[in-house]
């Protein structure tokens, strides 16, 4: 298929999806987040994506909600719960691994976007700005699930009532991102990372990803039960037989996902 706000590139298990308004920072317009929720559907559903990223097309990753074409009102409600909710959860969800690649300004709901990822790779031109005091919104899209639990109560509350900008460096500091890379090899260097998660173990990373994600809410016996329950998924899958083989062989493992 072929989308209107998105463009699809995918090499072997590995998909690469980015937003593409360019003219406008890639802000997100109802059209936009139906086509990445269809997109991410797709993704999590195929076995042969093993690895996501969302980046954005231009010198922006998503500058946020499109105002232009967003009800403020009303309907913010119906359009919060129906058009950008589905998309956060499905990135924070899919069994399987989604690297948001920052290649400039993450804004409002862009920066929810970022933060909805399993992993942040920021490029030096990238930034983070709240953004929702600024036209006197309040939090949503996640931003208010996500930031406390990486950047702590305070520093959430103090960026979210400044609405200041933070840069890459001061990002990564925080915790809201992973990696720091050049500008001028971003996109290589991206790429190269979500290929190797592609050709990994990946059904076992989407384990650990259950067991991340239900550990916000687990006591550590609900934890220490899941973990059991979830090792025992993982021992009896073909890659952890080929991944002891190899270890015995003193080899590389070639992993299939499953």
């Amino acid at each position: 298929m072929t989308y209107k706000t998105l463009t699809l590139h995918q090499e072997n298990a590995a998909l690469r999806i980015t937003l593409n308004r360019p003219e406008v920072l890639n802000a997100l317009s109802l059209e936009l987040l139906a086509e990445l929720k269809t997109v991410l559907e797709q993704a999590a559903s195929d076995s042969a994506v093993r690895a996501v990223m969302l980046t954005g097309a231009g010198r922006g990753f998503c500058s946020g909600a499109d105002l232009s074409n967003t009800p403020i009102g009303s309907d913010i409600q119906q359009v919060v719960e129906t058009s950008y909710n589905p998309v956060i959860r499905l990135l924070s969800t899919m069994p399987k691994p989604v690297i948001a690649a920052v290649n400039g300004v993450a804004a409002g709901a862009g920066l929810s976007l970022a933060l909805a990822c399993d992993v942040r790779l920021l490029a030096e031109s990238a930034s983070f700005t709240v953004g929702f005091s600024g036209i006197a919104l309040a939090m949503d899209a996640g931003a208010s699930y996500y930031l406390p639990r990486l950047i702590g109560r305070a520093r959430t509350l103090e960026l979210a009532y400044s609405n200041r900008r933070v840069n890459a460096e001061e990002a990564l500091s925080l915790g809201l991102g992973e990696q720091l890379l050049p500008d001028a090899t971003f996109a290589q260097d991206s790429w190269s990372l979500l290929t190797r998660l592609a050709a990994g173990p990946t059904a076992s990373l989407a384990l650990m990803k259950t067991q991340v994600n239900a550990s916000a809410h687990n006591d550590l016996e609900a934890q220490l039960k899941l973990e059991s329950e979830l090792q025992a998924r993982a021992a009896a899958s073909r890659d952890a037989r080929e991944g002891v083989q190899a270890f015995v062989e003193r080899r590389a493992a070639v992993f299939e996902g499953h």
